[in-house]
């Protein structure tokens, strides 16, 4: 499942290295960034004023919830991220207690991103190093031109939903327009070709 987070408010609990990692990896998501904590560090505070992420410093308070879509509780105390797991399961939030798996209700995966395209790699918080080291292994297999494939083939599948009809025609259509032979042609004779490829592929079904 992917999260649409731009313009939701995600709240994360903890001014420390954690914390700032937290909010390096969803600043691009386009989500209203908060950060909860007493203490913040320098690295944390100089992105909270370069970006609209918001800075509360304070201690918790489960009042900073309401309203979250999502909660990440990245504090150097236990005690504290199980109460704010608990609040949150009492408000019916996500929440992630991080690196403490069964407290957690969401995982935020390493992700490639090409354009639109989306690869997350998840280890459901056995190992995220792991993770990591998958993602730069899937960074160099897939890259910007299979964004530039993608851009391609949404135009193709809106015009085909247009005109085709049987929905089992047009499953047959992408299958051929998405396979290696299909990106092959994109990548080796560019744009203007693949679209004429795409083109005689619909004409030929017809």
């Amino acid at each position: 499942m992917f999260f649409k987070l731009k313009g939701r408010d995600v709240v994360i609990i903890g001014g420390g290295l954690v914390g700032l990692r937290k909010v390096q990896q969803l600043l691009s998501t386009g989500a209203n960034l908060t950060i909860v904590s007493e203490r913040i560090d320098d690295e944390l505070a100089t992105l909270c004023h370069e970006t609209d992420t918001k800075l509360v410093k304070c201690r918790y308070s489960k009042d900073y919830l309401s309203g979250a879509t999502l909660v990440i509780a990245a504090t150097n105390d236990h005690e504290l991220n199980r109460q704010i797991y608990k609040d949150c399961q009492e408000l019916s939030l996500f929440c992630n207690v991080v690196d403490v798996p069964q407290l957690c209700n969401f995982f935020i995966p390493a992700v490639v991103k090409r354009g639109n395209l989306q690869i997350a790699v998840s280890t459901e918080g056995d190992c995220p190093a792991y993770a990591k080291h998958l993602r730069k292994k899937l960074e160099r297999m897939f890259t910007d031109r299979h964004g530039e494939f993608l851009t391609e083939l949404k135009t193709v599948r809106e015009l085909i939903i247009k005109t085709v009809p049987d929905i089992s025609d047009r499953k047959v259509l992408l299958q051929q327009l998405v396979d290696d032979k299909s990106f092959e042609c994109f990548i080796d004779k560019g744009s203007q070709a693949w679209r004429a490829y795409a083109a005689e592929i619909m004409e030929n079904k017809e």
